[in-house]
Parts: structure tokens; C-alpha cells; sequence
């Protein structure tokens, strides 16, 4: 019997309420057809309140307190062993496409991260970059929500390559730099609340690229013969969008 392919396609930050099959208010047609499709479950819990811990969680399968990384800014340990460790060994690709999150925004001697400035706009690096990370052959990594300064990675090549080379301009800029087409004011997560507009156009955003690369993936895997595990990660809804309880805020 065939090796079954494994997608797993995660959003990020979204309350199990805000589905068009339960608030007909909102407009959620691909994520209504998993759901009567496939099984949708109304008590399902997360190992962690915040992004980290609960994300090494899912290709770990332990809890914050034996994997390592029990808060933000706790980078995994690289040698933990994950799922996409042992699916290799047992003869499938392996492939993270959208946001990680697994290491901090603050890199130190003691503990390197390859998610922090001034690496993640490093994009000679991440052109580079083709080793397996935590378990993954192959990474396509973004970093920010919204037009976050956090910017940079695959998606910032991606930008680049689509002709959008002055990426730069349109989110927050590192300190000492300037954008000139990214909100003037912005709250905390980088979502512009005055009259201004994020000026980036819809068919770059990285949800779009997000959605593009993990086709392109699936597209390359379907040549190869070889049993596959994709995770691909998209950002959004993430700031206060994907939640239902006034105040709730990580």
C-alpha cells in the first residue's frame, strides 16, 4: 500500500467560532468545505496560550514543558527530535512553507536566532539557505504580520522576484530607517487605525504567497513519486481578527 501525502494547513490565532458554518456573517468558503468535508471539532485546546510553545508543540508532539520552548522569545532546541524528522526516516520529503516561529525576534551568543533582525532582511542568506531545519527539507519562511518591520525571508525574495523591489517602503521600518508607503501609525501588531491605508497590493500579500509557494510544492511533489509531508502555515486572521473574547490579547 502507497505511502499516504500529509498536508497540514494551519491559520494562525483563529477562534474555533469564527467560520462561516458557524457566524454566517463571515465569508469562509474553502475553510466551510473542510468543514462539512471532513470533521470539525468545537473542543479541540491548544498545549499553549502563545505562538512558540504551541507551535513546537504541533511538529514535536510534546508539551511546552519538555520540548523546551515554553514562552516567546525561548528559541526549540534544533536537536529536539520532530514528526518531520521521522517522516523522513521513513522515506518522506518534508517541506514548511509560510510562518515558523520556532526562534525569537532577539538573537544572542547563548542563543543564535535565524528569525531576528538583522537576518531576517538578510536575503543573500535565505537564498542560501537548503539545509533541514527542525525536520523540514525544504523551508519558505515569512516572519511578519501585517506590514510588521519583520519582514524579510523567502517572502521578501518572493517580493523581488514578482518586481516589487522596493519592498521596504511599504512596511515599518527597522530603527534608523525610513517607509514612505507603510501606515505612518500603527497599534502594536503594525495594522494601520487611522485614515491611511496599507498601500501593498492584494496579489502580494503574503497569504497570497503563502497559497502560491505550497501549490507549487504539491505541483513538484506530484512529478517526484515520493510520499510527501507539507505544513503550510499561513499568518493571518493573528491580530485581535481571530479571536471572539473582548480583551483576550497574546
Amino acid at each position: 500500500m502507497p505511502k499516504p501525502n500529509i498536508l497540514l494547513i494551519t491559520t494562525d490565532q483563529q477562534h474555533f467560532e469564527a467560520l462561516g458554518v458557524h457566524d454566517p456573517k463571515l465569508k469562509t468558503p474553502n475553510l466551510d468545505r473542510l468543514c462539512r468535508e471532513g470533521s470539525r471539532f468545537d473542543r479541540a485546546y491548544c498545549p499553549s496560550p502563545v505562538c512558540t510553545p504551541s507551535r513546537a508543540s504541533i511538529i514535536t508532539g510534546q508539551y511546552p514543558s519538555h520540548h523546551g520552548a515554553w514562552t516567546i522569545g525561548v528559541k526549540l532546541p534544533e536537536d529536539v527530535p520532530t514528526v518531520g524528522a521521522a517522516l523522513i526516516e521513513a522515506g518522506y520529503s518534508t517541506a514548511l512553507i509560510g510562518k515558523a516561529h520556532f526562534q525569537p525576534l532577539a538573537s544572542t551568543a547563548e542563543s543564535p536566532s535565524i528569525e531576528a533582525q538583522p537576518t531576517l532582511r538578510d536575503l543573500d542568506f535565505w537564498r542560501g539557505f537548503n539545509q533541514t531545519w527542525y525536520g523540514f527539507e525544504h523551508v519558505e519562511l515569512a516572519r511578519n504580520h501585517a506590514d510588521e518591520s519583520h519582514v524579510g525571508q523567502h517572502y521578501a525574495i518572493w517580493l523581488e522576484e514578482h518586481g516589487l523591489t522596493d519592498w521596504k517602503e511599504y512596511f515599518q521600518p527597522l530603527p534608523g530607517d525610513s517607509a514612505s508607503k507603510a501606515p505612518k501609525r500603527a497599534d502594536r501588531y503594525g495594522y494601520c487605525r487611522d485614515e491611511r491605508s496599507w498601500q501593498l497590493p492584494q496579489e502580494l500579500h503574503y497569504t497570497y504567497w503563502t497559497g502560491e509557494r505550497s501549490l507549487a510544492y504539491l505541483d513538484q511533489q506530484a512529478d517526484s513519486g515520493k510520499p510527501f509531508f507539507l505544513w503550510s502555515s499561513f499568518h493571518d486572521p493573528h491580530p485581535l481578527y481571530g479571536q471572539r473574547t473582548v480583551g483576550f490579547d497574546v
